[in-house]
């Protein structure tokens, strides 16, 4: 059993993350400030701790408090637009907390520090290969992405001169159960949420813009794994498999009994054309593929809304 930290415990991916590692035994201490997360969604067998990690105060006077051995960070500010619109608050959540979270470990000799990274924003705009590999360099286009890289490269720097074990994981459009349908972010949750009270729908752009849609239980696996094994190593999590918003759309309208058709509107600033991620290295370095289909996940994700959804 090891003692682990997760940072955004109460948030839809660090919740699932959260749950598996206390069903696999270990002693698990959630931080976040709920101004995203929800109560609900926190593991009663893990200890909840409210506090910002923008506070490098907090987050010393935790790390003095706890012997952690593990960090999975993912407390974010995590849309991509609400990071154009406000770019300094974007990087005091995710470049000061994220570097306050980092010192800390290095501080108090922590065995690994697992990071929440981003594919999706990351390569930007001028990607030439797809599906897009590791290899080729990040040039984001918006302070979300700019953010998320800032940190990888803060971890670089602290396991060179400190030794700082780390792997960062990369994730493609991340969706599934408990995803947040009233944010900026999370297409899938705002669809099938809105379908399922017969309310429009929206696409931004004209709907031919390609994600790489990753199940939630798979991003789990993935991170469940780099505890032992990626150590120093920057890994996609995707499913080198594209699919426009109008295509989603479409299954989403076929699952849920919606009879609408979408409205269009502008597109979004920050918002790239394509992005699907090359999974290689995932299989070399941490045996990980992802188990879902698009259309088993998205039937999960609808089955769960239908139960938490109110008419």
């Amino acid at each position: 059993m090891s003692k682990v930290l997760v940072t955004g415990g109460a948030g839809f991916i660090g919740s699932h993350i959260t749950d598996k590692l206390v069903e696999l035994g270990n002693d698990v201490v959630v931080v976040d400030n709920l101004s995203t997360g929800k109560r609900e969604n926190l593991n009663p067998n893990a200890k909840f701790v409210e506090m910002d990690i923008s506070q490098s105060d907090k987050v010393n006077e935790l790390f003095a408090a706890e012997n952690f051995e593990y960090v999975f960070h993912l407390a974010a500010q995590a849309s991509v637009s609400i990071s154009v619109k406000d770019p300094v608050k974007d990087a005091t959540w995710n470049i000061i907390g994220g570097l306050n979270l980092i010192k800390a470990s290095v501080e108090h000799k922590i065995k690994k520090f697992i990071f929440s990274s981003t594919g999706g924003a990351m390569y930007g705009e001028d990607v030439k290969v797809f599906p897009t590999p590791e290899s080729v360099y990040p040039q984001p286009m918006s302070p979300y992405g700019i953010a998320k890289f800032s940190v990888e490269n803060y971890l670089r720097f602290f396991s060179k001169e400190f030794g700082l074990n780390y792997t960062v994981l990369r994730y493609g459009n991340v969706y599934g159960p408990r995803q947040d349908p009233y944010g900026e972010a999370g297409v899938i949750a705002i669809f099938t949420s809105r379908m399922l009270k017969g309310e429009d729908c929206t696409i931004f752009g004209d709907g031919e813009y390609t994600r790489d849609y990753v199940y939630v239980e798979d991003v789990v696996d993935a991170n469940i794994r780099a505890m032992e094994k990626g150590d120093k190593l920057v890994i996609n999590i995707g499913t080198a498999t594209g699919t426009t918003t109008n295509e989603l759309f479409k299954v989403l309208k076929k699952l849920t009994g919606y009879k609408k058709e979408p409205i269009y509107g502008p597109h979004r600033p920050g918002d790239i054309r394509k992005s699907l991620l090359c999974y290689n290295r995932a299989w070399i370095e941490l045996k990980w593929e992802p188990k879902y289909s698009l259309e088993e996940g998205l039937r999960k994700t609808v089955e769960w809304f239908k139960r938490n959804t109110k008419a």
